[in-house]
């Protein structure tokens, strides 16, 4: 097995803002137990709880002195260094904005920082005794690692994987001057992008396999529709792109031992069930009812969908509807939200933020969960949702669409939701409509409600793809001498 380096800007439970966390803590342990050697590497923040730790290294980085403190990912035994540059990284807010929600003005310098010292790490110029034989970096955060080694001899290869198209760590041509990249690199073949430049260009240009969070997004990523300008760069590169599901942590997410829960349950015996939604619904001030309760965990942004959701509550409420939308985002969704749920408030709640306890209560204590995502790279929620018995309503794209089967489109006795495939509001509720019948037919509805809880949503499966990959990334290792392949014809 191989020495592999994990670079990434966020690990849960240290520090969270999307689905990236998640992963960047369940892939390496679930590599670790197939035998990898896997180490993590992750800015220090000041929000970062890490058990206790002992100094690693210290070097600089043009005028930045770093430290590396090694400890472990709670509750992995994954081998952690915490990337300490205390005027980059100890500031309040979270890791990309700060307390306003505003971009710090600095990130490029910030994340080029970390793909400097992941590049240090890979050649053994950072004072560690271990080495990797492969560098795993993700998102637009880790995009200039394969970039400042491209032209180094003996390097690891690098396999670069898109979380998000969406978020590409763009900045202008003087912050590009600044890092001191080299001024071949500012070409519409390599980092410049539309007059600017892309970190995540960056990774997908010079990273020598790619991989995203599911088959079907890797395929709309590759289409003018979906790839978000990148598309081009996406095609040229099709033969080194592996699309792979996402997993989930079945320790933190297990209606059997949940300790946020009320009572645990489990497909075998899910009658406790009903009463983690009579917790909820008293919670929330909706009362005892049997009317179905449906949730909504997320950001509050146009790629959730949420808008749409929005435009159909006040049909939903109409149909009986109980709705609790969990999550926080812009103004422009969470005032008609807080004002639809004072209008009806025995039936609609919004919680503003995002609160683990909740996320759990409410994925347990609800009948449906709604993710009209407009895109959703895999989407973690509807594998939470289906492992506690609550039914997705999901729109047909990326990961959705590879997770979820609809009893009308598929083998009624494997289905585990319902989709819909037009993206309209309109859709959403006729589909919310097909899946209130089925909720009407108890033993149809448990039947719903077992494929989903018995499906295997587990990171061992996942990593065994990821252990596929690096195997090919490491048969076609560069060779002694060798640079980064010339520029591909990407024409953005």
């Amino acid at each position: 097995m191989s020495r592999v380096l994990f670079v990434t800007s966020e690990a849960y439970p240290l520090v969270k803002t999307g689905g990236l966390a998640d992963v960047s803590a369940s892939l390496p342990a679930a590599l670790r137990a197939l035998g990898h050697d896997v180490r993590v590497l992750l800015p220090a923040y000041p929000l970062t709880q890490a058990p206790a730790s002992h100094h690693a290294a210290r070097f600089s980085v043009g005028r930045y002195a770093v430290d590396l403190w090694q400890t472990t990912l709670p509750d992995t035994g994954v081998p952690l260094w915490l990337m300490a540059c205390p005027e980059l990284f100890d500031r309040p807010g979270n890791p990309y904005l700060d307390a306003h929600g505003v971009d710090w003005p600095d990130n490029a310098t910030r994340f080029d920082l970390l793909c400097r010292v992941a590049a240090r790490i890979a050649l053994r110029q950072a004072g560690l005794d271990w080495q990797p034989e492969l560098v795993h970096a993700n998102d637009w955060q880790a995009g200039l690692t394969p970039v400042h080694l491209a032209n180094q001899p003996y390097r690891p290869p690098v396999v670069f994987t898109v979380h998000n198209l969406a978020y590409q760590g763009i900045f202008d041509r003087p912050t590009f001057d600044a890092l001191g990249l080299a001024p071949a690199l500012w070409h519409p073949d390599r980092l410049e992008y539309y007059g600017r430049f892309s970190f995540l260009k960056a990774g997908l240009v010079y990273g020598d396999w790619l991989t995203t969070v599911s088959p079907g997004y890797a395929r709309e990523i590759c289409a003018p529709e979906g790839g978000m300008g990148l598309d081009g760069v996406l095609r040229a590169r099709s033969d080194r792109l592996e699309g792979i599901l996402n997993g989930i942590d079945t320790r933190v997410w297990s209606p059997e031992d949940d300790p946020y829960l009320p009572a645990q349950y489990s497909a075998r015996h899910p009658g406790d069930k009903r009463r983690c939604r009579y917790d909820l619904a008293e919670a929330l001030g909706f009362g005892h009812s049997d009317a179905p309760m449906a949730g909504f965990i997320g950001r509050l942004v146009a790629q959730k969908g949420i808008d749409w959701l929005i435009e159909a509550l006040p049909a939903i409420i109409q149909r009986g509807v109980r709705v609790v939308v969990l999550g926080d985002g812009e103004a422009r969704y969470t005032e008609p939200l807080r004002q639809l749920a004072a209008e009806h408030p025995r039936q609609l709640a919004v919680i503003l933020g995002y609160h683990e306890p909740w996320a759990h209560r409410v994925t347990a204590g609800s009948d449906l969960l709604l993710m009209p995502s407009r895109y959703e790279p895999c989407g973690l929620n509807q594998l939470y949702a289906m492992r506690y018995g609550t039914v997705p309503v999901v729109h047909g794209v990326g990961g959705l669409a590879d997770t979820v089967r609809d009893p009308d489109r598929s083998d009624p006795a494997t289905a585990n939701g319902f989709v819909f495939t037009e993206a309209t509001s309109a859709a959403l509720l006729t589909t919310l409509d097909r899946a209130l019948v089925w909720f009407q037919r108890p033993s149809d509805w448990r039947r719903l409600r077992y494929n989903g809880m018995t499906g295997d949503y587990s990171w061992t499966m996942r990593a065994r793809a990821y252990d596929t990959v690096y195997r090919q990334a490491l048969a076609d290792r560069p060779r002694p001498g060798n640079t980064h392949p010339e520029a591909i014809a990407a024409g953005s």
